[in-house]
Parts: C-alpha cells; sequence; structure tokens
C-alpha cells in the first residue's frame, strides 16, 4: 500500500518510479495516476461541492453556466493570452473535462460565482499539467474571470480558496502556476498569493509553435509551509 505521505495527487514522487525518458515517464505516469485516483476516493475525503470565500463561492458546474462560460472563452479580452478563441462546442466539451477531473482525480476547476448575487464570473482551481516540461508531471493552480469582474481581487480571493482545499484536504507538497511572460495580469496574481518564480524552470510551451509570442512561458511555485525545511 502507497503510504499517505507519498500522495501527491497529480504528481508521481520519482522516488516511486525508475529513471526513464521524459515520454516513457509521461505513460508510467498516466497508468499510476489512472489507478491512484481510485484510491484517491477512499484514502481522502471527496472534493467538497462548494467552497466559500469572503465574497465568492466555488462550486461544481451547472448546466445554466455553459452559455455564460462559452460567452467569456469567445472574448478576445479575455482570452487574450490563450491559444485561440472557444466555440461554443470546445467549451462546453471543457466543462466536461473538468467533470471528469473531479471525479478521476478529486480535485478540478470550480465554478466561481458571487456569493451576493450569484452571478457566473468563471473558474478556478488546479489542473493536471502533463505535457512536456522539467517540471511536469504537477498540479497547477488556474483562474479565468470574466471582464466585467476584473480589478476587485476576485482571482486572487479565489485560487486563496482553491489553495487552501489543496494544501489541506489534499495534502499536497506543491503547486505551480505559469502563464505567458507577456501576461503581466496573471503574474501579478500568482504574486499575491505568495508564489515565488522560479527563473531556472522557465520554459516555451511545448504546444505553442516557435515564434509563437505566447510560447515563453514563467514557472512560479508555492510550497505547503514544512516541505522546504525537509528537503534540506
Amino acid at each position: 500500500m502507497v503510504s499517505r505521505s507519498k500522495i501527491t495527487v497529480g504528481a508521481v514522487s520519482t522516488s516511486s518510479v525508475p529513471p526513464a525518458s521524459d515520454a516513457v515517464r509521461r505513460v508510467q505516469y498516466s497508468a499510476l495516476e489512472l489507478r491512484r485516483s481510485r484510491r484517491l476516493q477512499i484514502m481522502l475525503p471527496p472534493a467538497p461541492t462548494e467552497i466559500r470565500t469572503h465574497r465568492l463561492m466555488l462550486r461544481r458546474w451547472r448546466e445554466a453556466d455553459l452559455p455564460l462560460f462559452a460567452a467569456l472563452n469567445a472574448d478576445p479580452a479575455v482570452m487574450e493570452f490563450m491559444p485561440k478563441l472557444l466555440t461554443r462546442a470546445e467549451s462546453d466539451a471543457f466543462v466536461d473535462r473538468i467533470s471528469s477531473s473531479f471525479e478521476e482525480r478529486a480535485y478540478g476547476l470550480w465554478a466561481v460565482e458571487v456569493a451576493d448575487g450569484g452571478d457566473f464570473i468563471g473558474f478556478t482551481g488546479l489542473n493536471a499539467a502533463l505535457f512536456e516540461a522539467p517540471f511536469t508531471p504537477a498540479v497547477e493552480v488556474g483562474w479565468r474571470i470574466a471582464r466585467s469582474s476584473w480589478g476587485r481581487g476576485y482571482a486572487t480571493e479565489a485560487a486563496h480558496g482553491a489553495l487552501d482545499d489543496a494544501l489541506g484536504r489534499l495534502s499536497l507538497e506543491e503547486i505551480v502556476s505559469f502563464t505567458a511572460v507577456v501576461n503581466e495580469r496573471s503574474t501579478a496574481v500568482m504574486k499575491r498569493l505568495g508564489m515565488e518564480r522560479d527563473i531556472t524552470g522557465d520554459f516555451d510551451h511545448p504546444a505553442l509553435p516557435v515564434g509563437d509570442p505566447l510560447r515563453p512561458h514563467v514557472l512560479y511555485r508555492l510550497q505547503r509551509p514544512g516541505v522546504a525545511a525537509r528537503q534540506q
């Protein structure tokens, strides 16, 4: 049986698999994650149906969210630092994948609504980063907020709620976040969350072509208190 201290949900401890190439390591990870995701339902409390912060509610997705989310994903301002705008079908499929993540991994991206009024404003939460990069596989915290709700601190507040769940219920040892170098709004949120930039970890995103201005990415990390001391 794998000890609780070795379960990091979205990341596989390097001590649990033999050295291998990046490609082989990701195949191993996928198989291990599938088996471990089933154990999570027993070893960890199930994901709550909602998380409340001072002004917001992080909750599971509803059918009524889909058209609002599609509009958000079709907004050029919101998607400025994403590879492309999403069609309604692509946006709906994204929500389907999010729902599957909660079932398979015990974490995912929460729909975010303003507690006073119930307006849907976007998402925040955790996502498995499985693409090829020196720091992956890992668990990232991310967010996407409707333009009408910018400038109110909602992204930071919502992400704090997701991080509290990640470092508490899930006992993750580290969370990462990354974005295009030119995305100063998101890097500002990462700093407000207390994350620290790992300059040596900055990378070119493999999903974007060479020469794309969004390809160069910055990497930020946040460790659970006490982890760094144990690693010294």
